[in-house]
């Protein structure tokens, strides 16, 4: 039974609009989602949701914490104990002008002996995101 992949990851977030921008401006879409009681969307890369953005409504959480069964939630800002996730993409240019156009600064870095560009950029939550050009 040993783990073969990542499906998704999810964020919680009260920034719901400025967070699917940032996605968006990586690349990824808004599709399809189920009817969940709280608000969100479903970012994909193709035909697969990888980013789930789920809604935290201040002023009514109750179809969240409804759902979870819990009657709070707590997050983190930022990419809390996990530091930061990766992607693989092509065309470094089309994703730094794209994170132009939406005024998000982003870092670059190049890795010794591997041919590796990357470059980091924190979404509207703090969580850290590192895109790979091999």
């Amino acid at each position: 039974m040993p783990l073969e992949k990542i499906d998704h990851y999810a964020i919680r977030t009260e920034k719901m609009e400025e967070t699917k921008t940032f996605y968006e401006a990586l690349g990824l879409c808004s599709g399809p989602r189920p009817e969940f009681p709280f608000p969100g969307y479903w970012m994909y890369s193709g035909e697969i949701p990888l980013v789930h953005l789920v809604g935290i409504d201040p002023k009514n959480p109750e179809g969240l914490y409804n759902y979870l069964g819990v009657s709070n939630v707590i997050f983190l800002n930022g990419s809390g104990a996990v530091d930061h996730l990766a992607f693989r993409a092509t065309e470094p240019d089309g994703l730094k002008n794209s994170l132009d156009s939406i005024k998000i600064k982003y870092r670059e870095r190049e890795v010794p002996n591997m041919n590796l560009l990357q470059i980091f950029a924190e979404d509207p939550n703090g969580i850290t995101v590192e895109i790979n050009y091999y």
